[in-house]
């Protein structure tokens, strides 16, 4: 078995979407994060400098393994810092042997030197042992140094349109294009209270209705004028996909009768497997002092959006210490629980110790 490790190139994108669609994550559902109809498309949502470093069997032509190298902006304890994020991390199970993944680090340490940043965020689900084993407890010589910073949840919250009237706290509305400068100007005001938030500006912020994240997709809570929350909802489905192939544990066993039971609870069903999930994530999350009512509002103003749009879920990411997850919980939901870390290689720069306690931050639609 001969493997060539080297950085992407369009002849390699078929195979990379092969092997994504082989791969499944682990845990309760068990979801393959497929890149159809192109991977690099949906590379540059919010991150700089993506690169695509692939292990390519040279017999076959398949690609054994996969990891991607991007940075970022951020409010690491309150000021603006680029770091790194290492995603997108694969390797067929027919190739799995510590060897490679030594190898694939070693070029990504690389990579490191020639572009250093203090440190790379990197997400772990809940139930892959096998990764957090080679990662975080039994790390090789040569790997970075992985430390968990929060316990995440990702929330699928079934798309439904409100029925009763939400007693009015603030009013809510797309912004014009003219309030884009206000919002850039909230969202770093109030996302510097998170660290790993972005760093959102104007630019940013429209440079993403390429990547299908546009004004009407955005909204603002006023409070006598002034903005007191944001989020947007974010439909990644024309370049990401979600898909399902299977069920485990209590969710294995109840999803057929909840699957019968859905349409009398006016609830959306659960995909089959094979089937992608039709969801949107919530994104661009910020809420002045953490109201709980208006964050409460925008979630009921997204979700009656998600529910006109057809979707069946949207997607809320947060950190279990958020106070804004209560608000989240409150919606009926499948949970799916993930670790974050940060991961630096030896001696690194301290910042991990350095780091306060605030909430962590990240927008689940650009992992």
């Amino acid at each position: 078995m001969s493997l060539a490790i080297h950085l992407a190139t369009p002849s390699d994108d078929a195979p990379i979407r092969a092997l994504l669609r082989r791969e499944a994550m682990p845990g309760p559902i068990r979801l393959s994060y497929e890149r159809e109809p192109g991977f690099r498309l949906g590379c540059g949502a919010a991150a700089e400098d993506c690169q695509t470093l692939v292990a390519r069997d040279e017999q076959n032509g398949e690609i054994a393994g996969l990891a991607c190298r991007s940075t970022r902006r951020v409010y690491l304890n309150g000021s603006e810092q680029r770091i790194g994020y290492l995603g997108q991390l694969r390797i067929d199970s027919r190739y799995r042997g510590r060897w490679l993944l030594s190898r694939g680090f070693a070029e990504l340490k690389r990579m490191h030197d020639l572009d250093p940043v203090p440190v790379y965020l990197a997400s772990i689900v809940a139930g892959n042992r096998e990764a957090a084993g080679v990662l975080v407890h039994r790390p090789r010589r040569g790997f970075p140094r992985f430390r968990p910073i929060a316990d995440y949840r990702t929330l699928a919250i079934g798309a439904r349109r409100a029925k009763a009237p939400l007693r009015a706290c603030v009013q809510i509305a797309a912004p014009r294009a003219d309030e884009l400068a206000e919002v850039a100007q909230f969202l770093q005001l109030h996302g510097a209270r998170r660290n790993l938030f972005p760093v959102w500006t104007v630019n940013e912020i429209e440079r993403l209705a390429g990547f299908g994240l546009r004004g009407e997709d955005l909204r603002i809570a006023r409070r006598s004028g002034k903005i007191a929350g944001v989020a947007a909802l974010w439909d990644q489905s024309a370049y990401k996909q979600a898909v399902v192939r299977g069920y485990s544990g209590w969710l294995g066993r109840a999803a057929p009768f909840y699957n019968r039971l859905a349409p009398w609870l006016g609830r959306a069903p659960l995909p089959r497997p094979g089937e992608a999930i039709r969801c949107a994530y919530v994104s661009l999350v910020a809420v002045a002092n953490d109201e709980a009512e208006v964050f409460r509002a925008l979630l009921r103003e997204l979700c009656n959006l998600a529910s006109a749009r057809g979707l069946s879920y949207m997607m809320v990411g947060l950190d279990c210490r958020d106070p804004l997850l209560t608000v989240a919980r409150e919606y009926s939901h499948i949970a799916y629980p993930s670790t974050l870390y940060l991961a630096e290689w030896p001696p690194g720069e301290g910042l991990y110790e350095r780091l306060d306690r605030r909430p962590v931050y990240v927008d689940i639609a650009t992992l």
